[in-house]
């Protein structure tokens, strides 16, 4: 029998605007199983520039970048293509304040660069499959030291009980499998759920939901589920 194609590689576009740390991330991502890094930025202008044209899976982005920083190049890169890549957040300190405004941009969430390589390649694979890196205690820590506006009000007549305790689930970091298992539902349900979390919340990935979760008050700080 002829044995099955190998998937092929999650596409990574690596923008940083330190070359040395660019270069590094490159080096030993490259090197990981499954990835092939296609392209490089220095800066937001550039990463939006490269993600259109290279169109990868996944674009790793630090946030404090010159002409245009990671939360403006995560936004325009979501709002504007077609198909956009999955974003990753990269930063250096777990409680910086601009992680939240990026996942509230769309960032399909966020490592820190301390990371091993392993578990950052990890957070890529995850996010190409469509899941979410969450860290709910930095989250939580981050959120809670924002103000809300009536603008982040959660619609939370529109969610019946069950997605309100999917999304609730959601916001502690656990995966669809891991819902499915707690809430001893199929993992077709959780999707479904999921699904209509997303639409009635107008979130543009579950990661962009817990956050919602979070600024609404439906989810508090030190909530574990």
């Amino acid at each position: 029998m002829t044995a099955p194609a190998a998937a092929p590689p999650i596409t990574l576009l690596i923008a940083d605007d330190d070359e040395v740390t660019r270069s590094g991330l490159r080096t030993l991502l490259a090197a990981q199983p499954g990835i092939a890094v296609t392209g490089e930025a220095a800066d937001g202008v550039e990463a939006v520039e490269q993600a259109r044209l290279l169109r990868p899976d996944v674009v790793l982005m630090d946030v404090r970048m010159p002409r245009r920083n990671g939360i403006e190049a995560t936004r325009r890169l979501l709002a504007e293509s077609a198909e956009p890549p999955k974003v990753v957040v990269i930063t250096t300190f777990e409680n910086d304040d601009y992680v939240t405004a990026a996942l509230s941009a769309g960032a399909s969430g966020f490592v820190l660069k301390r990371l091993p390589v392993r578990q950052i390649a990890e957070a890529v694979r995850v996010v190409a499959a469509g899941e979410a890196i969450l860290f709910p205690a930095a989250l939580r820590r981050m959120v809670s030291a924002r103000p809300l506006t009536s603008a982040e009000a959660l619609p939370r007549a529109a969610l019946t009980g069950r997605e309100e305790e999917v999304l609730r689930l959601m916001a502690t970091g656990l995966s669809n499998p891991e819902i499915a298992e707690s809430l001893t539902v199929s993992l077709e349900t959780v999707k479904t759920h999921v699904g209509n979390v997303l639409t009635k919340l107008g979130a543009q990935n579950r990661t962009h939901a817990v956050v919602i979760a979070y600024e609404s008050g439906l989810v508090v700080p030190g909530f574990t589920g």
